[in-house]
Order: C-alpha cells, then structure tokens, then sequence
C-alpha cells in the first residue's frame, strides 16, 4: 500500500527517520526443503538453478498482528504479507535478534462515504447524498491527530487523491499545499455546512439529535478491525454522534466487510461510511487515472462504482485524465489541478492519512520489496525470495486474510493478500523496478515506441527505443474492434476505409521461445492464449453477447476512446503492434500497459460456458444481477458446476470464437487441453491453471491455507532479479537561520547523502523549493544548484526576505532522485523580526 504529506513539518520529521530506517538489511531470498518449518535445506549456488529459489511457501491466516513477531521469533512463521502500523510491534521489531522488517510507503487509509440517495431502498435518509455534506468530513477530520495518535506517528496526513511520497505529489506541491490549508481541520465550518444541508433535506435538530420524518437520522460506520481502522472508525462515529446523528458502529474484518461495502447494494441502507485501505503495489509514476478509478463508474464494476454520479466537468476531466488527452505538459498539470479541486468537491472518498507501513519478516528470509507495496504488493516477491544460507527449503508466510473473494482470471477478486499469492502464479511480460517504478522485460526481448510529434514522453533505459514522427497511420489489417455476430475481428480498413491515425504505436518484440513453453496443467501455450483475452474485452461490452456483463462497460469505454487497433506483425519470432491514442510520461509505462498477455484459453472457455448457461458469472456485479455464484475456480461451490462444463467441453472438443480462434489452435489442441485440465483438477483440486515461477499446490479453505510449490519447468534463471536490494533513498540535512534580522540575507544548505557519502549530483533530478509566510500562502518558489560535496546552498536575499513581514515562516524542500522515484523532503521553520532601532544621540537608552 504507499511518505509525506503536505509537506509539513511532522511529514519531514517522519521521513527523516523512514531513511535512517531504511539503511537496515532488506528482503530477497532463498528458503529450505519441504517439511517442518526451520528444517535446513541444501546450500546451493542461485546461478545453479532455474526458477524459484524455494521448493515451497505455505500460506496461513493470521489477523492478529500482536502475534507476528513472536511467530517469527518462534521460527513457526517467516513472513508477514500485511505492513503492519502498530508502534509496539515496530519497537519489538527493532529489538528482536531473530526478526527483522522492511518498510514500504504505499498504504493509505481513507473513508469510503457511500452517497446513494438521497433515499435507500428502506425510505430512510442518507445524509451523504449530499456532495456539501461529503465535502464538510474533510474539515471535521483532524487529519493530525489521527496520523500522531491514532497511528503512532507511523503516518501523515492525507488531503487528495495522490499518494504523497510519489512524484505527481512533488510535481503538484504548490497546488496541494494550497488545497490542505483550504480543508484544513475546522470543526466549527464543517459543522455549520451540515446544519444547513441537513435542514435543506427536510431533518431538524431536535434536543441535540438529527430528526427525519419523526425518526433519528442513522449513520453507519463500517469498521475494520485488524489495524489502526478500529480506532479510526471509533473516532469518525464520534465525531458522528458529536453532530447529533445516531450512529451503528459495524465492527468487520476484510472479508465481512467486503461482502457489504463491495459486493453489497449500496441503495440498501447498511452502511454510510467504511474505513477504506488501500496498497500501491508500485511505485506510480503518473497518477492522471486516479480521478477516474477513485471517482466515476469507469473505475471498478462494483456496485458502489455505479452509483458514483461526479460533476459533469470533473466527470470529463477525470476521462481526459485517464486517456491522456493532452497535448503538453503544462496542460496536463492544469487538468490535474483542476481535478484536485473537483475531487474535494466530489469527496465520495475523504483521504485522511498515508502510512508507513511495517512488513515482518525472519532475519533468514530475503526478497525484493516494493519501496510502494512492500511485501504483498512486490511484483519481483516470488522471483527472488530465498534464504540468506541457502537455496530450497519451505517457506510459511501469514496474512491477514485468505480467499477474501473469489478467485477468477476475469473479475476475481482485487484484494491485495489474493493477488499477492496470484501473482506467484503467473508470469509477467515486464516487471516494474520496485525502487523506480520503470519497467523492466521480463518475457519480450525488446520495444520500440513510436510517438507523434509533440507527444510530453520520455525514455530511460536502453532495452526499448522512443521515435516521433509527424503522423502515425495505422495499417489497414490493423483490428481494432470485434463482431460478436460473426465472432471475428474487424479491420481499420474496414471500419475505417478512409484511414485513422494514432498518437501512439508501440512494437513488442517478444522473447525467442515465448510460445515453446508449458501451462501449470501441461498444455503447450498458443497463440489462441492471447487472442481470446482481447475477443473477451469486447465481446464482454456487446449487448447482444450472452458474455455482456454492464459493470465491465464503462471501463470498456474509456478503452475504445484511445485504442486505435493491434497486429500480429510476426509469429515466429512473436511481433505485436499496438496503436493507441492514450499515453503515459514514460515510455516503460507505455510498453508496459500496451503488451498483450498470454491467459490459458481452456480455463477461460470453461468459465465462459458457465456463464453463458447462468450457472455462474465472472463479475460480482453480474453474479448479483443473475442471481448466481460469483466464480471461483479454486475453491466453493463453483467447482462442480466447472467440473460438468468441463466435462462438455471436452465431449464437443470446445473451441470458442472457431471462426477466429481456429487459425491460433492446433487440430486436436481443444481435446487436449481439457483432458489435461481435467487431470490437473484431480491431481490439485482446482481450476487455477498458469505459468509462474510457483504453481498451486493445494487449496483449503476451512483451514484457512494455500500451498504453492515450485514450477520445476520454469525457465529463467535463478538469480535473475536478485540485484534488487536496498533502494539509495536521499537523507538530508537542512542547516540554516532560526532568526532572520530585516535587511538581512539568510544563507541556507541542504546536504544531500547515502549511507554516510555525498549523493551522486548525477543522480539527482531536481532539488526544489518553496517558503511559505506566517499565513502559510506561498511567498517564493525556485531550484537549487549544487555546490559539491553532496551541499545545495540557497541564499534569501534582503528584499526576498521582506515580503515575508515579521513572524514565523516555512522553508521547505523536495529533492527528486533518479535511483528512487520516492521524493526525499526537508523542512525548516524560522523567524523574521524587525530591525532594532538604534538610539539617538541625546536621546533616552
């Protein structure tokens, strides 16, 4: 889940320490053999091996973060996959001889409000129908005090949909600052916005209570209970029952509450606020779709999302944003300031801290940790987890929650302890830097990104190439869109015979072999593995599909407004070319969000089948609507409804789409791929079938445990992301002038180092900085320059000190590193004071 907001004084503070922090061992890893946790396995050489350097990784519940230290300590467990926020587990961490940590930046913590109304279903009143009412919580919040007290100081506060530690953040300084002192903790005002809002929907205060059609009017809090939540959510239905309205604490874990806030009706009345998370799994560096995903339909199918109604205006913005439709950078900064306005305003999300979050581990245990995600979010955590003395071995690994929702490769669940594990499973076409968050290849040899002219796009590493020409035309064989009817795709040449043009072409060169390799189940891949993905991704938006699912059609949308088409320039080798009118700040982002996956085409059609016949349905939002399970292919009564369309599958030698998918299938391939999956369901249990570095062993639900053991077949090497270790985050020293005399210059040095040496000029991207007057308004912002020796010198000159007045002012600066996308700050507060006069001569002392 995501260090600094605001860019106050207690954010620095806290920084500070996170980088001295951070200077302690990281995580990456061999393990030992199968068999009781601590039995020593073979020493052995990475570079020897092929594939996970684990032979096996047993995962077990455990919401009780009291206890982790102690299970690690104990040698019962290794890992902890939640960042823990608690200070006394932190302190017992720090001291612990057997147990170590790893810190990460990407959590927050929010209220989810839900604005459904402004009646529910039952005819009560829901306050927070209300965008004014919403707007208000952002006033009532003491942001503050929840970031020191409730949390320890393992937090800052949070105001906007930007993770404060990633560089849109640093980017935006100026405007965020600007909009934390506009909400800022103000009880009184918030106060007095809901009285009039609340009167204007018909309520009355009564003897200190807020009446409705002759009944209190009800607010619930739903409250998640493993974490710092609770506390949070106590303190939120106080400052509830404070203004008067009768509140229901809902005290839930993850999967409770899930099944309310997520998979529930909003429009049923059974909670108004939740105490959201969320993890960043990397390090984001374009947040431009935040606005969409946080805040329109288009963001996610849940019934919640489809109840959004943002304003009309941020609406569109919010869509541009998530597109790309900009033509410069200076515009794009504009839509995003102005998306930061809108979104307060919208406030169906009131952000109140990012964390720093704690992850757990045994001083044994290494891996490649994410500086957003941590553990749970590391994308590289299968790839390189490991013993320190050795390479084999069982690993136990303990989360807070197992099978939180149904597992399916279409619209399974989202939970971050789900995908962690599923992501062990499955390979990945490139990988994000865990430190930068550019990416790497995993799975293609190369890339070249084409641009039109003008287009604000940039390239940093040399595997991938970035070219501009005046127009991009995109060739006629190019398909761009499907006919469900004919189960075929349709060409630019056809929809388009006059031509189209495109803002962005993006050629992948796949790895040599890419297709030569095996599924979990022992199906030989095929080209067919990516071709019905796409066929989904439309066939699922088509009316008239029996697969049409209406949650899935506003994300839908926003792709068929910036995809302009893709080819298969090549099989052998495998060349793929994509046009797109949507674009990110990186190349690597481009590369990254246009390659196509592979996903095993004869589970997929299984789980097709189901659907088609309503047995089942991919999307809980669909599941609702057809009266049906949401499907899981790993565990619960799904599986024996898979098993008879498996079954049939097999007896009609099942291909979907023939018309097109014929031409990527081998003759007898269908036939084939079920007896192996069928297999593969006797041997394991399940239907989860892919083509990670770890397979899916065993699944048991009421034990709360899953089992993952080592893909033998995989075929990189061993070592091949080892060198991901510890992150080269900036620590700064900030020296300068407590009191600056009027007509006087202040002097003031950042030092800038790592590990106790000067840090690489070279490697820093910008140093910036902003001094704020007593009234915290913005007096002067500018770049520093260095002056060697890891030293950043600022001088304020006389006049520049003068429009400060007299009083207390904020200097503040924000140092951007190429090594690490994490923005470093440092603060200083100082005095301006007049001149004191000098006596005249004759005149009294």
């Amino acid at each position: 889940m995501m260090s600094k907001i605001g860019l106050t004084a207690t954010a620095l503070l806290l920084v500070g320490i996170v980088g001295a922090l951070f200077l302690r061992p990281e995580v990456t890893s061999p393990d030992q053999p199968s068999g009781r946790v601590g039995d020593r396995g073979a020493v052995g050489d990475p570079a020897e091996r092929t594939g996970a350097l684990v032979d096996q990784i047993v995962f077990t519940q455990e919401s009780d973060v009291g206890k982790v230290t102690g299970l690690i300590e104990s040698g019962t467990h290794h890992l902890f996959g939640q960042g823990v926020s608690s200070t006394t587990v932190f302190q017992r961490l720090r001291d612990s001889e057997r147990a170590t940590y790893a810190l990460a930046y990407g959590s927050s913590m929010e209220l989810t409000v839900n604005p459904a109304g402004p009646h529910f279903a039952n005819g009560e009143l829901n306050p927070f129908h209300v965008s004014e009412i919403r707007e208000a919580l952002n006033r009532l919040i003491n942001r503050r005090y929840v970031a020191e007290e409730l949390y320890g100081g393992l937090a800052v506060p949070r105001y906007l949909p930007l993770n404060t530690v990633f560089p849109d953040y640093a980017r935006l300084a100026e405007v965020a600052r600007a909009l934390e002192l506009r909400y800022q903790h103000d009880p009184e005002r918030a106060e007095r916005v809901i009285r009039v809002e609340m009167e204007r929907l018909g309520a009355s205060f009564e003897n200190g209570q807020w009446m409705y059609q002759g009944q209190p009017v009800r607010v619930s809090v739903l409250i998640r209970t493993e974490d710092a939540r609770k506390r949070v959510g106590d303190y939120v239905a106080n400052l509830m029952e404070d203004l008067g309205f009768r509140v229901e604490r809902l005290y839930r874990t993850a999967e409770e509450a899930s099944r309310i806030w997520i998979a529930g009706d909003p429009h049923s009345g059974r909670w108004h606020l939740y105490t959201g998370g969320w993890i960043s799994t990397v390090i984001n560096r374009d947040l431009a779709d935040n606005f969409s995903y946080y805040y329109t339909p288009r963001g996610r199918p849940e019934p919640l999302w489809q109840v959004y109604t943002p304003d009309p205006e941020f609406d569109e913005i919010a869509d541009r944003l998530q597109r790309r439709d900009y033509t410069d950078w200076d515009e794009r900064q504009a839509l995003m300031t102005r998306a930061l306005e809108l979104a307060m305003a919208d406030s169906v999300r009131i952000w109140v801290v990012d964390q720093l979050n704690v992850f757990p581990h045994s001083r044994e245990v290494e891996l490649a940790v994410d500086l957003a995600g941590g553990i749970s979010g590391s994308r590289l955590w299968p790839y390189t987890i490991r013993f320190r003395d050795r390479v084999g071995g069982s690993v136990v690994f303990a989360v807070p929650s197992l099978l939180t929702e149904p597992w399916n490769p279409v619209a399974g669940s989202n939970w971050i302890f789900d995908t962690m594990i599923i992501r062990a499973l499955a390979d990945i076409e490139l990988v994000p830097d865990p430190f930068t968050g550019l990416y790497w290849p995993q799975r293609i040899d190369r890339a070249e990104v084409t641009v039109q002219e003008g287009v604000p796009v940039i390239r940093s590493h040399d595997w991938l190439t970035l070219d501009t020409l005046p127009e991009i035309e995109v060739p006629e064989d190019t398909w761009i869109d499907w006919d469900t009817t004919s189960g075929r795709f349709v060409t630019v040449g056809e929809r388009h015979p006059e031509g189209i043009t495109a803002r962005t072409r993006t050629r992948v060169y796949y790895e040599a072999g890419f297709l030569d390799r095996d599924w979990h189940d022992g199906s030989p891949m095929s080209l067919a593995d990516m071709v019905l993905p796409w066929i989904l991704t439309f066939e699922r938006a088509e009316e008239d599909s029996p697969l049409h699912d209406p949650s899935h059609v506003p994300t839908f949308e926003v792709f068929q407004r910036h995809f302009r088409g893709w080819r298969i320039v090549s099989r052998d080798p495998l060349v793929v070319e994509i046009y797109s009118d949507q674009i990110y700040p990186d190349a690597e982002t481009i590369v990254s969000a246009r390659t196509p996956s592979i996903s095993p085409w004869h589970a997929l059609a299984m789980g097709m089948r189901a659907e088609i016949s309503g047995d089942l349905a991919f999307s809980s939002n669909k599941a609702d609507r057809m009266a049906v399970t949401w499907m899981n292919l790993v565990a619960g009564p799904s599986l024996p409804i898979l098993d008879r369309h498996r079954e049939a599958a097999l007896a009609d030698d099942y291909l979907p789409f023939p018309a097109t998918l014929g031409d990527f299938t081998e003759p007898g391939e269908a036939t084939r791929r079920f007896l192996a999956l069928a297999e593969w369901r006797d041997q394991r249990g399940h239907y989860w079938v892919g083509d990670g570095p770890f397979y899916l062993h065993s699944v048991h639900p009421l034990e709360r445990a899953i089992v993952l053991r080592r893909f033998e077949d995989f075929p990189d090497p061993s070592d091949k992301w080892l060198r991901f270790t510890q992150p080269a985050i900036p620590e700064l020293e900030l020296d300068g002038p407590m009191v600056v005399t009027s007509g006087e210059s202040a002097d003031f040095t950042l030092r800038v180092s790592f590990l106790g040496e000067p840090y690489p000029e070279d490697e820093i991207e910008s140093v910036q900085y902003l001094l704020f007057d007593g009234t915290g308004s913005l007096a002067r912002k500018g770049t520093l320059s260095p002056a060697g020796d890891g030293a950043w010198p600022l001088r304020l000159e006389p006049e520049e000190l003068a429009t400060l007045g007299s009083g207390a002012n904020s200097l503040e600066l924000a140092v951007i590193s190429r090594l690490v996308a994490l923005p470093s700050f440092a603060s200083q507060v100082f005095a301006t004071v007049p001149a004191r006069e000098t006596p005249q001569p004759g005149g009294q002392p």
